[in-house]
């Protein structure tokens, strides 16, 4: 089997919780939110693995990891086989940026208001030395703009972000992330901030642009539904942890775990005979702090088929429980 793109092991990332001036005299323990705990995964090459959740699940932070924006609490990231959490020098961070891009989830705050689209598409060739002249750095951002079906790019290039729709802001975005050449980009929530008409399309000319550049995505949603058309692999994520994680498909069509379960339940299906029927979500309560998380199952608090004695006491591990497909989960097969 082919060498995965990217490699994620045991990733860790706790944020201390500043104490009070007294809490500091009692001498109370440090503590901390556990964003990541222990998280886990291989992407191969061209491959759509999508991070799925709730928020404040970790997932973003997760994505956040992987671009070097923030400094694992412990574990290893491999990019093509290189332990990026070794790099350190300036340069060394910045090739590897030039190697990894994001696609942020609101088009219009990630990009400067001052800036035109041509500033906003030449700025990443001026920082990584992209072209001799400014005749050749023009080019290359035409192309990025017609790759994302901007045209013609002469009409669009002198026009502010305010100036563009949702939907243009986010190609111009993604532009953006291409025009280095990146191997791995990284999307948070791309599609979250656009109109629905057009969320398809925007994930339809990503995976056009993934046959043809050869990019491969780690995609971040909370929507199983854009999952299931966008995604390859399907991890879902629950107060730090993988809960399951298997083919796009097979977590779909068989969702072992009683959390998985719930977000498929969330999704609203139209049922034209009866348009008074709500559906029952098969989850109870409120996510718990990630600073007390609770011991044994950290879903068992929520869960409506909590077995005491076994789920709040023993913590599960992620096992394949079929070819490919894991999950975290004691009871799993037996719901």
């Amino acid at each position: 089997m082919a060498e995965p793109i990217l490699k994620v092991e045991n990733l860790k990332k706790y944020f201390p919780v500043r104490r009070g001036l007294l809490g500091a005299l009692r001498g109370e323990p440090q503590r901390f939110v556990r964003a990541v705990d222990g998280v886990s995964f291989e992407v191969y090459k061209q491959q759509v693995f999508a991070l799925v959740g709730e928020s404040g699940c970790g997932k973003t932070t997760t994505g956040k990891l992987v671009m070097k924006l923030l400094e694992p609490t412990d574990g290893k990231i491999y990019l093509e086989g290189q332990d990026v959490t070794e790099l350190r020098t300036k340069e060394e961070i910045k090739a590897y940026r030039r190697r990894v891009q994001m696609i942020f989830q609101d088009p219009f705050s990630s990009m400067n208001p001052r800036f035109r689209i041509y500033d906003i598409l030449e700025e990443p060739l001026l920082i990584h030395g992209i072209g001799e002249t400014r005749a050749e750095r023009e080019e290359l951002i035409y192309k990025a703009l017609e790759m994302v079906k901007i045209t013609p790019p002469e009409d669009y290039v002198n026009r502010f972000p305010h100036m563009l729709s949702g939907g243009q802001r986010q190609r111009v975005a993604i532009a953006r992330a291409l025009i280095l050449n990146p191997t791995f980009i990284v999307a948070d929530e791309p599609v979250s901030m656009l109109d629905v008409s057009i969320r398809a399309e925007i994930l339809e000319l990503m995976k056009e642009l993934k046959e043809k550049m050869g990019v491969t995505y780690l995609y971040i949603t909370h929507d199983l539904s854009t999952a299931r058309y966008f995604a390859d692999w399907i991890a879902v994520m629950y107060l730090g942890r993988i809960v399951e994680m298997g083919p796009a498909k097979e977590v779909i069509d068989n969702p072992l775990h009683p959390y998985t379960r719930a977000l498929l339940a969330a999704v609203p299906e139209p049922i034209p005979e009866r348009k008074d029927v709500i559906k029952e979500i098969p989850i109870k309560g409120e996510v718990p702090s990630a600073v007390n998380v609770p011991p044994g199952c950290r879903f068992h608090p929520r869960c409506v088929y909590f077995k005491e004695g076994l789920c709040d006491k023993k913590e599960p591990q992620l096992v394949e429980y079929s070819h490919n497909h894991w999950v975290e989960c004691h009871l799993a097969g037996k719901i």
